[in-house]
């Protein structure tokens, strides 16, 4: 089969893939200054049929430009002059009532009246491009600038059907309206500019934007013109103002259609019966480009799109328009057909060298999931930066390549499935068996050094509460409140590390990198203290779970370095962390108790949550370790942490601690006093109490010059 009938049949695949993606993931509505004033069947029974008098189109154009429309442009070619004019008429009744052909001829006429409205406001004029014949040619009311090489790869029109001249010279703009589908009859890209000779003209979409930003001309980038593209004359892209749109080489643009949406539309008749206040029509049409065009019976423009097989014509132009206007692109980039090539060679080629050392099965596999990730890949481009690369041709490659490879090494396929179901016994974490499968070499014993924010939570007086449960009953329990704590968790990219009966173990940023893992695992800390409220409400009521009253848990986070891996012994591993910044998280979470909160929180973490609503519980010197650490309390998120009454009782306890480290009593005891309130309703009571007792003490047994305020914890 020759290769350009190859080439042929792949690009209509691939555009049959680029379809697939838009009706999957159309572009989404966004109210863009744009809207299409529709002459459809309900405004031609009222206003009759069709051609209407110009004097009813010069009132719909007034109405419109009166509402402030920045342009107004028609999707309709007025390429005959008016019937309906008194001077059309008065010819008709020359010879059979001179009389009357007399008066009529001094009737204003139609076409002219319209052509005054058409001169007055920001007006495009359509006319329709045609390769038969060497007729009209049209003269751009735009300025056509090319930076480069002349466009040579645009098509090239040599006969054009205008508007009638007094029409034509007064409309301030004049654009192209026809559109060139694919051999499908699909419409998937939008004509900008289109050629006739080495005129360049633009298109009405492209036209309407130049006359709504008031400006002069359109800039048109050619290859050498940008560093881009392929071949010299290819165009890259056209400016209008200060919007740049990316092109393919002939100028076009790839649409990315929304579904229908009836707010973009607005019926002639609305705008031509008075229906539309002034206000009502300033927010309709004020500072927007207004598409005219028509759905009604026997008038439709009707064009097939990926979305829409009739598709009303000029709603081509206006999401053109809007897509150009909100920078919402699809791209086919220059590269692309270079990469899907090189892809093409490189899936079929390494399959081919692969398949002998996999196996049929593995390779198959391989094959399926190098299928898989070309097409996962082309639709993340897709939905991800709008790329538009066709995964055919690497898909084809990796076909081929199998189809090659028809005899497997039995024996190394058995021996490498062996392999990864050992790994796989050894790793119970889903993401760490599929690192492992990938790099068995990861099974080595060691780990690496990461910046981590580590968990300890644990069930408060778990051992009085298994007291009154059964072993069975215990078990239900934790499953229900391990559960959706985890699931919290994970939702959070939280690695589960192990469960220590009613303690779960938890970190941020290993396996998979997380340069948010100090946020992600506050806001986990604090959902699941919300989640304990939900369950502490719900679970009492359920008939299949024993909840033991009003369940209550202490959360410790710390923040630091720490050692990360695979630990253990040769025969078993386990995928866990060490290091003083574990330990000190696992202090921390044994002072909740004492300081009656529920998350406490450890210096280095606190200084990385900037907004969120925190306040310092003590200087503690915890068990095992001699520098004193900083623990605060945290409270909740971004949106308490902003509120002034938060922030004024933040500010108060800041001073009241200072007040307390300078030994001065009294003023550390109003402070306490004063905020007494303010701490309850931040369940800090249990804290206050704490340093009142202090403060006490420290009345009847002055300390000396060498006391610095750190608490020494006694117990873990």
């Amino acid at each position: 089969m020759p290769v350009p009938v190859v080439s042929d049949a792949v690009e209509r695949v691939g555009f049959m893939v680029f379809d697939a993606y838009q009706r999957i993931s159309p572009r989404p509505y966004e109210d863009a200054p744009v809207r299409v004033v529709d002459i459809d069947d309900e405004t031609i029974r009222r206003f009759g049929q069709w051609p209407w008098p110009r004097t009813d189109l010069a009132r719909l154009t007034m109405a419109l430009g009166e509402a402030g429309a920045a342009a107004i442009a028609f999707d309709i070619v007025f390429s005959e002059k008016d019937r309906t004019s008194p001077r059309e008429l008065a010819r008709r009744f020359q010879a059979s009532d001179p009389e009357a052909a007399r008066v009529l001829g001094t009737l204003p006429d139609n076409d002219e009246q319209f052509a005054r409205v058409l001169a007055q406001y920001p007006t495009v004029l359509g006319f329709f491009l045609t390769p038969q014949g060497r007729g009209k040619t049209v003269e751009p009311k735009a300025g056509m600038v090319v930076l480069g090489t002349p466009p040579s790869s645009v098509p090239d029109f040599p006969n054009a059907i205008t508007a009638i001249p007094v029409l034509q010279a007064a409309a301030p703009g004049a654009a192209s309206l026809s559109i060139v589908p694919d051999q499908d009859s699909i419409i998937r890209r939008a004509p900008l500019i289109q050629r006739q000779g080495d005129m360049m003209l633009p298109t009405l979409s492209i036209e309407a934007m130049r006359m709504a930003f008031q400006t002069d001309s359109v800039l048109i980038k050619t290859t050498d013109g940008s560093a881009e593209g392929s071949a010299p004359g290819d165009v890259v892209s056209l400016k209008v103002g200060d919007i740049e749109v990316p092109t393919n080489e002939r100028g076009e643009m790839w649409m990315h259609y929304t579904l229908p949406v009836p707010q973009r539309i607005v019926p002639a008749w609305k705008v031509l019966s008075g229906r539309l206040d002034a206000d009502q029509m300033a927010e309709l049409f004020g500072g927007r480009i207004v598409f005219v065009g028509t759905s009604a019976i026997g008038l439709r423009d009707l064009r097939s799109t990926p979305l829409n097989k009739a598709e009303l014509g000029v709603m081509v132009h206006a999401e053109a328009a809007e897509q150009m206007i909100l920078h919402k692109f699809l791209y086919r980039p220059d590269w692309a057909v270079g990469l899907e090539r090189t892809l093409l060679l490189v899936a079929g080629i390494g399959l081919v060298l692969m398949l002998p050392w996999l196996g049929a099965t593995w390779g198959a596999v391989l094959g399926l999931g190098a299928i898989s990730l070309m097409g996962g890949g082309s639709w993340y481009a897709f939905k991800e930066w709008g790329y538009l690369l066709n995964p055919t041709w690497p898909i084809m490659g990796l076909v081929l390549g199998y189809l090659v490879v028809t005899v497997m090494t039995f024996y190394r396929e058995e021996k490498q499935r062996a392999y990864i179901h050992q790994a796989f016994d050894r790793y119970l974490a889903p993401e760490l068996v599929k690192r492992i499968a990938n790099d068995p070499s990861q099974l080595n014993l060691g780990g690496e050094e990461r910046e981590m924010t580590v968990m300890f939570c644990d069930i408060r007086s778990f051992s009085s509460i298994s007291e009154g449960l059964s072993p069975d009953e215990i078990i239900q329990f934790l499953i229900a409140f391990l559960t959706p704590m985890t699931d919290l968790l994970i939702g959070r990219k939280a690695t589960i590390d192990k469960y220590i009966g009613d303690a779960i173990l938890a970190f941020w940023n290993a396996p998979l990198d997380d340069p948010q893992h100090q946020i992600n695992a506050a806001r986990g800390a604090l959902a699941m203290v919300e989640k304990l409220r939900e369950l502490n409400a719900e679970m009492p009521q359920r008939p299949d779970v024993v909840w033991p009253g009003d369940v209550k848990i202490g959360i410790g986070l710390n923040a630091g370095q720490c050692c990360v891996g695979n630990m253990g012994s040769q025969q078993r591993l386990s995928y866990s962390l060490i290091g003083d910044t574990v330990n000190l998280a696992s202090r921390i979470e044994g002072l909740t108790k004492y300081y009656g909160v529920q998350i406490a929180i450890g210096s280095s973490l606190a200084s990385a949550l900037a907004g969120f609503a925190m306040v310092e519980l003590d200087l503690v010197r915890v068990v095992g370790r001699d520098a004193p650490e900083a623990v605060f309390a945290l409270l909740g998120d971004e949106a308490l942490g902003a509120d002034p009454a938060f922030q004024a009782f933040a500010a108060g306890h800041g001073a009241l601690l200072a007040a307390y480290r300078s030994q001065h009593w009294d003023e550390a005891e109003g402070g306490l006093n004063a905020l007494a309130a303010s701490a309850a309703a931040y369940g800090l009571t249990k804290l206050y109490g704490i340093y009142h007792d202090r403060i006490a003490a420290c009345r009847l047994d002055e300390p000396g010059p060498d006391w610095d305020g750190v608490y020494r914890a006694e117990s873990k």
